[in-house]
């Protein structure tokens, strides 16, 4: 008895044998390969490569066998059914078409099914060839061998699939390849070795069998085309992989280039990072892949509801390399890589938007120039305060402060500077408060200070006090020291008031009556100056309307030469008649005007008035009219002047403005300039009452005045006040001595205007001329020629 198992060294080509497994090996490659590239196909041509990758194992199976059988000697005739060879073959690549279809299904055990199928196709092509062979004798089988071969070829095949189907990867398809290769050399030889042949005369070889010879062209025909067909699977894979590289090469250059982080994970494995990632933990990519996502995401919970909930943002905290924490925005999408599930993560850093959404939240609460509380933020907190100081039963006091010649500072300075002042002042306040008082810029050099718990009034008096001085230092400051200096109004809740627009209107009443009574101190609110303060207020409003209503009205005083008694011309005075206050006073209206600023509007009106009415004279008198400080220093009132003159006709030369020594201080500079280019339209300029300010004499030389107006206070006590009279006769010296006229108002008694003409004063204006009146009540005084003084008059100036 001739047995297999016993024969194979001495009665097989070794040669053979190892041609065999290598077209086993290269056939099983191919097929894997092959299978990749039917899962990556689309469904119209995935049943073409199936069928390629069905043929190439077939075939391979099929060569194997009978590459095997020819390296058989057994020194006996032998010969190969050519129908049953055929069946092998066909049986061979049928069957693992079958099994590479079930394989790549989407069932999890399909691989595993799907190779024992083509195991037990390895089996039926094994036991089909064997069918076909011929031999001259018997040939027995052991049935333990043969039932090892048939489930030792079904566990591999099912092991090759699942290895070479699980990734995509290299070694997985050496994996899978070399385990097919396993179950087909395993499964033959161990069914090789379950035959035994007894040689028997009496048995013959069929004449139809295929030879030895003819099998072996056979072989080497399916060889050939499991070759070709390696060769093309080859390049397929060449072409899918260089197709793959440069395709993952452009997603990572796409990756790279985008401003998030984006990560990619199996479950919580870091797969791949981009550029943007490794930047923001602060590492490289190759030290990253690899690690799970806990490691960079250290909130477990966070990373369980970001891929759970895939497209939801989650914002949590990532781990730098140095520990940090740094706040990131997350969102997670799966997609598929090397065929199977991934996730993509993104991380957007939120350390900026952090920042910008802390500084607007800033910029809501404080002031942009000094940090400060703003508005929102001051009355958020005062009414805060007062609900506990309600409850508690505490005292709480509300100060109030307004710089004092903080607009000249930017006349002066330039606004640059004012806001180094501004910034300034915020700090030194700010030294002299304790942690648990706020100051806030309510606006412009408007400041607000919050006291809680207040126990003793003195404590405020003392932190008042404080404040003023620290304004004394010029430290820091863009101007020198002492150039501005703190008005503060303090009111205290709950004496002064109930709720928060009670307190601050308490407080600003309070620092009003601190800016009239000599600014620089500060003043408690009491119960009197709220009525002083909205009867000042009232009077405000009023005066916005005055003009539209019809209640503002000019009246004129006449302007005489004290000799000849002729009339020169007219100084127009403003009077007021409220509906229901009847005539106000300018006394009181006019310092609430330039107070308000509401002068600007009130005085444009006069100057127009006054010129369209001067301009309609018979005689050309002059017309003087009163500028206040506010008027001199706005931009934009020479202009105005111009076109005033152009608009009314008005000789400019008729036109007097009288300004005060008050009006020069404020800012000299401009003032200068204002009066130059007033001189420059012929404007005739009048210092009004002339020896009530100071540095008068400077300003005789500095500013070119055409007149000189001596105030009615001096001339009321030439009689009864020798150093008033002395004065009177210094001016009129003076204005000899300069060639400047020089007028003297409130001429009242014929004394005091036989005194002027005693000493040489040429012009007077008063009630012993003419009480102020409506033009209606001088017509003959502009319109005839001479107008001589009344006959009282002419006698005393005659004595």
């Amino acid at each position: 008895m001739l047995t297999v198992y016993n024969c194979i060294v001495s009665e097989h080509d070794l040669r053979l044998v190892a041609l065999a497994a290598l077209v086993c090996a290269l056939a099983s490659l191919t097929g894997i390969n092959l299978l990749h590239h039917v899962r990556k196909s689309d469904h119209n041509r995935q049943v073409v490569w199936l069928t390629i990758a069905a043929t190439s194992i077939g075939f391979g199976i099929w060569s194997t066998h009978f590459i095997a059988m020819l390296a058989f000697s057994p020194a006996l005739p032998t010969a190969y059914n050519i129908a049953l060879t055929i069946i092998s073959l066909l049986a061979a690549v049928l069957l693992t078409g079958i099994g590479f279809g079930v394989a790549l299904l989407s069932a999890s055990a399909a691989p595993w099914l799907g190779g024992a199928i083509v195991g037990g196709g390895i089996a039926v092509m094994h036991y089909t060839g064997m069918a076909a062979f011929e031999v001259a004798g018997t040939i027995t089988w052991e049935p333990v061998l043969v039932a090892a071969s048939i489930l030792l070829g079904g566990a591999l095949g099912a092991a090759a699939l699942w290895a070479g189907l699980r990734r995509s990867s290299v070694p997985a398809r050496l994996a899978g390849a070399l385990l097919l290769t396993l179950a087909i050399c395993s499964h033959h030889f161990t069914a090789m070795g379950a035959v035994a042949i007894t040689p028997d005369a009496a048995m013959a070889i069929s004449p139809s069998s295929i030879p030895s010879g003819w099998l072996a062209i056979g072989v080497a025909f399916v060889s050939l085309a499991i070759l070709l067909m390696a060769f093309v699977a080859l390049i397929l894979d060449i072409r899918e992989r260089r197709r793959s590289h440069l395709e993952m090469e452009r997603i990572r250059d796409l990756t790279d280039a985008a401003v998030e982080g984006l990560v990619l994970c199996d479950g919580e494995i870091i797969v791949s990072v981009n550029q943007s990632f490794a930047r923001l933990a602060g590492i490289g990519p190759k030290q990253i892949c690899g690690q799970s996502l806990a490691a960079w995401v250290p909130d477990g919970f966070t990373r369980e509801t970001l891929l759970a909930s895939l497209g939801t943002t989650v914002e949590t905290e990532l781990r730098h390399r140095d520990g940090i924490l740094i706040p990131v925005e997350l969102i997670a999408r799966q997609i598929t890589y090397n065929d199977h599930a991934h996730n993509v993560v993104a991380f957007r850093d939120l350390r900026d938007r952090r920042q910008a959404e802390a500084q607007i939240r800033f910029l809501a609460h404080h002031d942009t120039l000094t940090g400060l509380d703003n508005r929102v933020s001051f009355d958020r907190r005062l009414d805060r305060e007062i609900s506990l100081h309600r409850r508690a039963g505490q005292q709480l006091a509300l100060l109030c402060l307004d710089l004092d010649g903080f607009k000249e500072v930017n006349d002066l300075y330039g606004h640059s500077s004012g806001d180094k002042l501004l910034q300034h002042i915020a700090r030194n306040f700010s030294s002299v408060l304790s942690e648990n008082q706020l100051l806030a810029r309510l606006g412009g050099d408007e400041f607000a200070i919050i006291v809680p718990q207040v126990t003793n009034p003195a404590d405020i008096e003392h932190l008042a006090d404080s404040l003023i001085k620290s304004l004394n230092t010029a430290d820091g400051a863009a101007v020198p020291a002492g150039l501005v200096s703190v008005s503060i109004g303090i009111a205290l809740y709950p004496s002064d008031a109930r709720d928060r627009t009670e307190l601050l209107s308490s407080a600003d009443t309070a620092l009003y009556r601190a800016k009239t009574e000599g600014k620089g101190t500060y003043r408690f609110f009491e119960a009197a100056m709220g009525v002083q303060i909205r009867e000042r207020r009232s009077i405000e409003h009023d005066l916005r309307n005055a003009i539209a209503n019809g209640e503002m009205s000019l009246a004129y005083q006449p302007q005489a030469q004290v000799h000849s008694g002729e009339v020169n011309g007219f100084e127009v005075l403003l009077r007021w008649s409220h509906p229901t206050r009847g005539s106000i006073s300018p006394t009181t209206f006019i310092p609430i005007a330039e107070e308000s600023g509401l002068i600007l509007k009130i005085g444009e009106w006069v100057m127009q008035e006054a010129c369209r009415e001067a301009a309609g004279w018979m005689r050309p008198l002059t017309i003087a009219v009163n500028v206040s400080a506010l008027q001199l220093t706005s931009d934009g009132f020479v202009d105005f002047v111009r076109r005033t003159l152009d608009s009314t006709g008005l000789p400019p030369e008729r036109l007097e403005i009288e300004i005060t020594e008050t009006a020069l201080i404020r800012d000299p500079n401009r003032a200068l300039q204002t009066l130059q280019k007033l001189k420059g339209l012929n404007v005739n300029i009048a210092m009004d009452d002339f020896g009530t300010g100071y540095s008068s004499l400077s300003n005789l030389r500095a500013f070119p005045f055409d007149k000189i107006k001596i105030d009615r206070s001096f001339i009321h006590a030439v009689h009864d006040n020798p150093q008033a009279a002395a004065i009177v006769r210094a001016v009129l010296g003076l204005g000899r001595g300069l060639g400047l006229p020089v007028i003297a108002e409130g001429v009242e008694t014929s004394e005091e205007l036989s005194f002027l003409g005693s000493e040489g004063c040429t012009e007077a204006q008063g009630y012993l001329f003419g009480r102020p009146a409506p033009i209606e009540e001088f017509v003959p005084l502009i319109s005839e020629n001479v107008v001589p003084l009344p006959k009282l008059l002419m006698k005393t100036i005659t004595q």
